[in-house]
C-alpha cells in the first residue's frame, strides 16, 4: 500500500488558502461580493448600510407617540 504524502497534501492547502485570500483582497478592491462554498465576503459600505438601517428602527421604535 502507497503512503499518504503529506507534503503534497499541506502544499494544496497552502496554495488553496493564497488564492482564497487573495481573491477576497481582489474583491475588497473592487467593492464587490464574493461568495466561496464556506464563507461570505460584503463590501465594507454593506455593513454600513445594514447598520444604519438597523439603527433607524432602533430610533423609531424609541420615540413615544404624542
Amino acid at each position: 500500500m502507497a503512503t499518504p504524502n503529506y507534503g503534497y497534501e499541506k502544499r494544496q492547502r497552502e496554495l488553496a488558502k493564497k488564492k482564497k485570500k487573495e481573491d477576497k483582497l481582489r474583491a475588497k478592491a473592487n467593492g464587490t461580493v464574493v461568495r466561496h462554498s464556506d464563507t461570505y465576503v460584503a463590501p465594507d459600505n454593506a455593513t454600513e448600510v445594514a447598520l444604519g438601517s438597523a439603527a433607524s428602527v432602533a430610533d423609531n421604535s424609541t420615540q413615544q407617540p404624542s
